[in-house]
């Protein structure tokens, strides 16, 4: 994959529905998903359970675009490989799963995939800043992890700001999860970010059956997000 800033959509399988994963996926990418992104979570770093290895290399034939793996899970370690051998392309961890991320983001690159580190509601900007060299992408979470269908938290706007300017010219996707729709998605790409995670807005009102809703879906935020780049220009 090479880099660029362009906006790119990442439905969350999270919304979509647990007993068709194959079909929802090649919806969502048929109607314009950029990413796929896959949410982990183990019932103890975040409160709920959601995909293993196994359900992951499941998706993985399924997926043609990018695979984006979030794991929300403590310790993190151990899984990585795991993950890497389902089919990742990208893996991102937490800054609070473990006592050491930048030896995390090494084992994540030691794997052949790209790296993210994730940063929550209630974590700093700066605590990324000496493990940036070892980062394709930074994730801020604008919502608590764990559940999906979240109010926005503005004070991801600000913080999303703070990683551009850290970032610089180097070639880091930022990346927002949670509470994106049409309304919040302005707000943080004019602040610099380029990968925006939604579930339910591009999963509400449709199915297999009627896949076109999707691509209403991230159509509206994809235009609005365009809408406040070139506003930011």
């Amino acid at each position: 994959m090479s880099f660029d800033r362009s906006i790119k959509i990442a439905p969350s399988i999270l919304s979509a529905d647990f007993a068709n994963f194959g079909a929802e996926i090649q919806a969502i990418e048929a109607q314009g998903a950029d990413w796929v992104h896959v949410d982990v979570m183990d019932g103890h770093f975040v409160p709920n359970l959601t995909f293993g290895p196994p359900a992951v290399k499941a998706f993985r034939p399924h997926v043609k675009t990018f695979m984006d793996v979030h794991l929300m899970i403590a310790p993190v370690d151990p899984y990585i490989e795991a993950y890497a051998e389902a089919g990742a392309d990208m893996i991102t961890a937490h800054v609070e799963a473990g006592p050491h991320i930048h030896r995390t983001l090494q084992a994540i690159r030691a794997q052949g995939v790209k790296a993210g580190v994730v940063l929550n509601p209630g974590t700093p900007a700066e605590a990324v800043a000496d493990v940036l060299d070892l980062c394709d992408m930074v994730l801020i979470m604008t919502v608590n992890p764990g559940f999906g269908g979240q109010k926005f938290i503005h004070s991801g706007v600000e913080k999303t700001r703070k990683i551009r300017q850290m970032i610089g010219d180097h070639p880091i996707h930022i990346q927002i999860d949670g509470g994106i729709t049409p309304e919040t998605a302005p707000l943080v790409v004019e602040a610099g970010a380029d990968v925006l995670v939604a579930g339910s807005a591009v999963f509400k009102g449709g199915s297999v059956d009627t896949p076109e809703v999707y691509g209403e879906n991230m159509r509206a935020i994809r235009e609005a997000a365009e809408g406040a780049r070139v506003k930011a220009a």
